[in-house]
């Protein structure tokens, strides 16, 4: 009987440190973004056995390297270049590996059950399996992988909008082009009703000071998170974690301008930012001058 292969969890960040010499870099809380997680490492001359997840795996090298895989008992060399993609499904074996020199990985992972939330009114579960890839390139995957990976190195938890926005938008691209069976994504070109907007953007205005999430936003409507990013977009021409940074820079920029003295630190509390860092940066950037700047001039 052949060696069992090594449990591994995403949500579980020390299951994954088992098997990685070098601690991980940039990982996220497991709760954080409903059933979606990022992990980013460097590592030399790694040696990983077979390993097993529930999740389905995406790993994003950074830098060109070799790696050898026992397949079958025999080990077989790939030559990867920065920005090549492996896609391990869940519950499937991952054969072991060895890496030979050092190398930078993205991780992406997902819960199968955020990959039928994403598109839910064009999937069910029996219809969605993905397909495995040792070695392949897909310069959307690569792209969405280092926009995460910027984000987080900037604040964690003040993008889960963005990250969740950027992780369905893979959810889809998975489903459309490494499913097993062929998945029509349903296209709408017509944008959220008037009823459906205005039940949107008063959910997002209400919960300015929360950290909202796309899920949240999308069971507002009762829509999938997909559909509603997509007509969200058509109706307001923007995306919605792009909407609700503009609403929390216009809200803060009232709440300096009030005659209470609000400080800058609770300013960036009163519109959902938990790091004061990553405010001061946002609202330079919508506004041309930092808070402390802004309510000086007043």
């Amino acid at each position: 009987m052949g060696k069992q292969p090594l449990k591994i969890n995403a949500a579980e960040p020390e299951s994954i440190k088992q098997i990685l010499p070098k601690p991980l870099i940039i990982y996220s809380p497991s709760l954080l973004w409903n059933g979606f997680y990022f992990a980013y490492h460097r590592q030399l001359n790694l040696q990983v056995s077979q390993t097993c997840a529930p999740q389905h795996v995406i790993g994003i090298g950074t830098n060109n390297f070799q790696a050898k895989f026992n397949i079958n008992g025999q080990w077989q060399r790939k030559y990867y270049e920065s920005g090549d993609v492996g896609i391990f499904p869940a519950n499937q074996i991952t054969p072991a590996v060895e890496f030979e020199e050092e190398l930078g990985f993205i991780v992406l992972c997902f819960e199968p059950e955020f990959i039928l939330r994403a598109a839910c009114e064009s999937v069910s579960f029996d219809e969605v399996e993905i397909l495995k890839q040792l070695q392949t390139h897909d310069p959307l995957i690569q792209q969405i992988g280092l926009s995460v990976k910027r984000e987080l190195e900037i604040s964690v938890f003040d993008s889960r909008l963005y990250v969740e926005s950027a992780a369905n938008m893979l959810a889809i691209h998975l489903l459309k082009r490494y499913s097993t069976q062929k998945i029509i994504i349903r296209e709408y070109a017509s944008g959220l009703s008037k009823q459906k907007l205005q039940q949107a953007i008063a959910y997002i205005n209400d919960n300015l000071d929360q950290n909202l999430s796309l899920a949240q936003m999308s069971h507002v409507v009762h829509m999938s998170p997909h559909y509603f990013a997509t007509l969200f977009k058509q109706s307001m021409g923007i995306a919605p974690h792009q909407y609700v940074t503009k609403c929390r820079v216009e809200r803060a920029k009232h709440l300096l301008a009030c005659d209470e003295e609000f400080s800058v630190i609770q300013v960036s509390q009163l519109v959902g930012f938990q790091s004061q860092s990553h405010f001061a940066k946002v609202f330079r950037k919508y506004v041309g001058v930092t808070p402390r700047e802004f309510k000086k001039a007043l």
